[in-house]
């Protein structure tokens, strides 16, 4: 059993930045994959980022690419989202999933799931 939860979320202007957090706690954190899914309400969650386990291949949404980092810190048990040039568009929440496959490519791999954090995007 793997617990996530997410900080970092928040209000800020087109163009700025944040940086997400997912602290995982229980089962060692090495062994799962990590990524990163957003949702708007009312719509299906979608895939942004997801990193192996040692952290030696990550992979992106189209839509984030260039824009956004993925990253994780082992020894702490935390997984990281910089985003940067945010647009409106990203405004959702994200949340954190870990699983045991090799990456998270899609929401029916993930095997934990954080409680969200609200990211908004002003224009």
């Amino acid at each position: 059993q793997v617990q996530l939860v997410e900080s970092g979320g928040g209000l800020v202007q087109a163009g700025g930045s944040l940086r997400l957090s997912c602290a995982a706690s229980g089962r060692t954190f090495s062994v799962y994959a990590m990524g990163w899914f957003r949702q708007v309400s009312g719509k299906e969650r979608e895939f942004v980022a997801t990193i192996t386990l040692t952290g030696g291949y990550t992979d992106y949404a189209n839509f984030v690419k260039g824009r956004f980092t993925i990253s994780r810190d082992n020894a702490k048990n935390t997984v990281y989202l910089q985003m940067n040039s945010l647009k409106p568009e990203d405004t959702a929440v994200y949340f954190c999933a870990a699983s045991t496959t090799t990456v998270i490519l899609r929401p029916s791999a993930a095997q934990y799931w954080g409680q969200g954090t609200q990211v908004t995007v002003s224009s």
